[in-house]
């Protein structure tokens, strides 16, 4: 619902992040809402928002405790803005703080808030552990039981087998394969080499070390526990050294390594989101504007698509909407779940059959300037908190529009678990 007579423009105030640690390191004894809140916090003593009520806070993240049910607000109320800020948890797998963003945005256009915060975490090191259904059941009936032999009579039943754990797994329901698995059927369909993905991983790794070297990061990263930088990225690496890693999917015909996908990451990322007029009256700076965003689906479970393809039809869509080309964009911020899917999202832009059988267009959209891609690294180096890449991935494109006198725009394209996808395009 639009609240007042025009559809206002969205400033990127900026954002902050905590260091992104591989599982088990660094946040291995925190939480969720430990990370979040640690961010939020940080959000507030930037921009001096201590005290002050937002329009609402969204935020999310892919593996949550029952406990966390209300994880944003919960987070909301421990970071120093006023307790009536609102907060709001979603998901959208990979893409859940690129989603909040457009979500917040969307809201600030039409005027139904001035103002709103969007993140996203996610840890491997704390996942809920759950039991055996037989084993509920078993615990349900006892608390049920009306006397003493109905709440015993049950406990009859218990088994070793109840006491073994069921980890929370990165795998798709619909075709019981992991996201490694299925890149890799999309790495053969599309013809991936594996040299290719290493070069890809390589120059993730090398933009990423050179960008913290640079101190690109400083004022986008907060330290955390002791961590002050990204513990995942590899200065030393080299393509003779990813060259030598077993595959990870397939050990026989397998291209993806452990060197060439993300690694199991903790992490936490926000950005703060305004109109024009508010970030004015509170003297804080606008970095870009974020324009427009898209979010797709694609038919993976009976094979038609591969499941991390759905950007490859959202960015197209997009680009229509805002009457612009692929090569329209100044920087290009592709999330690298694996190396290989950035790789066959590019081959699938440069098909003239893709493009016209799949997207309906008279021609390919072409290939990208790869030196514009990923140009302070990635996901492969810096690490992929599933729900916190999104507003990561956001804040530092923002910056480098705001640092390039003659840059115009960026593209941000995420693909994500259940076959789906989100884009934006941010413009200076």
């Amino acid at each position: 619902m639009l609240v007042g007579t025009a559809v206002r423009r969205v400033a990127i105030v900026g954002g902050v992040r905590i260091p992104f640690a591989r599982a088990h390191t660094a946040y291995a004894a925190v939480g969720n809402q430990d990370m979040l809140t640690a961010v939020f916090r940080a959000l507030v003593e930037r921009f001096d928002l201590a005290g002050v009520r937002l329009g609402d806070v969204a935020a999310g993240a892919v593996i949550k405790h029952p406990r966390d049910y209300n994880l944003t607000r919960e987070c909301v109320l421990s970071c120093g803005l006023d307790p009536g800020t609102a907060g709001l948890d979603l998901q959208r797998a990979c893409g859940t703080s690129l989603e909040a963003a457009i979500m917040m945005a969307n809201k600030i256009a039409l005027g139904q808030i001035d103002c709103g915060i969007a993140g996203g975490v996610d840890t491997i090191s704390d996942p809920p552990v759950a039991y055996p259904r037989d084993y509920q059941r078993l615990l349900l009936a006892s608390a049920r039981g009306k006397s003493l032999r109905a709440r015993l009579t049950p406990w009859l039943g218990l088994r070793m087998r109840h006491f073994k754990p069921v980890l929370p797994a990165v795998v798709e329901p619909r075709t019981g394969l992991s996201m490694g698995q299925s890149a890799e059927l999309m790495a053969q369909r599309w013809r991936i080499s594996r040299a290719d993905q290493d070069g890809l991983a390589y120059e993730s790794h090398m933009r990423a070390a050179a960008a913290w070297r640079a101190g690109f990061y400083d004022d986008l990263v907060v330290p955390c526990l002791g961590l002050r930088t990204d513990n995942n990225i590899r200065a030393d690496t080299s393509l003779e050294k990813l060259s030598r890693l077993r595959p990870s999917f397939d050990p026989r015909d397998g291209t993806l390594t452990a060197g060439n996908s993300t690694p199991m990451t903790d992490g936490a990322s926000a950005v703060l989101l305004a109109s024009e007029e508010w970030a004015a009256r509170r003297k804080l700076p606008v970095l870009a504007w974020l324009r427009y965003g898209k979010v797709w689906a694609v038919d993976f479970a009976s094979g038609k698509d591969g499941l991390l393809m759905a950007p490859a039809y959202a960015v197209p869509a997009m680009l229509h909407d805002a009457g612009l080309t692929l090569q329209d964009f100044d920087y290009y911020e592709i999330h690298e779940a694996f190396a290989a899917q950035v790789l066959c999202t590019l081959a699938a832009w440069h098909s003239p059959a893709f493009c016209r059988e799949a997207l309906g267009l008279a021609a390919p959209l072409g290939a990208i300037d790869l030196g514009r891609l990923n140009v302070k690294g990635g996901s492969v180096a810096i690490g992929h908190p599933f729900a916190a890449t999104g507003t990561r991935i956001l804040a530092t494109l923002a910056k480098l529009l705001a640092g390039d006198a003659g840059a115009k725009r960026g593209l941000i394209s995420i693909c994500t678990a259940g076959g789906m996808g989100v884009t934006a395009i941010v413009e200076r």
